[in-house]
């Protein structure tokens, strides 16, 4: 038995992550005519098949024109895990050489992009149940670990460990202990929670 899901099934399992993940969302149908985010999460998995196939022109023209019409930059090199969550998509930014693992939850204004010209690992890693604060910047081949919550409008340009919240500019970690919740991307969300 195969572990790697089709593609209809990673398209099934992305309607059902925007659905787990805002409240707001009343149904399959609405999600998958009105959410930008998960329009763009869909055609950045057409666009990184046909990025993987070499490809390459056609895979750049449909992300940018997915650009176009949904306000998010995904590059059809950057790797999504499974069930990603781009919540109000826009001005969100992924670039090339980003990995990005299962659970992660990106809010407006999120940018994983890169510090410099090489053309090897330029972008961030994030781990899986990653919590994406609006308008937070990782920049460069940094590593973000599991069960991290970035606050918004943080600055990140060091790794982050595991069970970790990042704030600030540049962003400061410290380890979740006993007075935090487990979950960053459902008990952190409340900005004043992190402080």
């Amino acid at each position: 038995m195969s572990t790697n899901p089709t593609l209809r099934q990673l398209l099934r399992e992305d309607l059902q992550a925007a659905r787990a993940q805002d409240p707001a969302a009343r149904s399959d149908l609405e999600v998958g005519l009105a959410y930008s985010g998960v329009h763009a999460i869909w055609s950045h998995r057409i666009a990184r098949a046909l990025w993987d196939r070499s490809w390459r022109a056609p895979a750049r023209l449909l992300s940018q024109f997915t650009r176009f019409l949904t306000g998010v930059e995904i590059h059809p090199g950057a790797s999504l895990g499974r069930r990603p969550f781009i919540d109000h998509g826009a001005k969100i930014v992924i670039g090339e050489t980003t990995v990005i693992g299962d659970d992660v939850m990106m809010y407006q204004g999120a940018t994983l992009g890169g510090r410099a010209l090489d053309r090897g690992k330029r972008h961030p890693t994030v781990g899986n149940n990653v919590m994406l604060g609006s308008g937070c910047r990782i920049l460069g081949p940094v590593t973000i670990g599991d069960n991290c919550a970035i606050g918004a409008n943080a600055v990140v340009v060091t790794d982050i460990p595991a069970d970790s919240i990042a704030l600030g500019i540049p962003a400061i970690h410290r380890h979740k202990d006993g007075q935090y919740p487990m979950d960053p991307r459902t008990d952190l969300i409340d900005p004043s929670l992190l402080l």
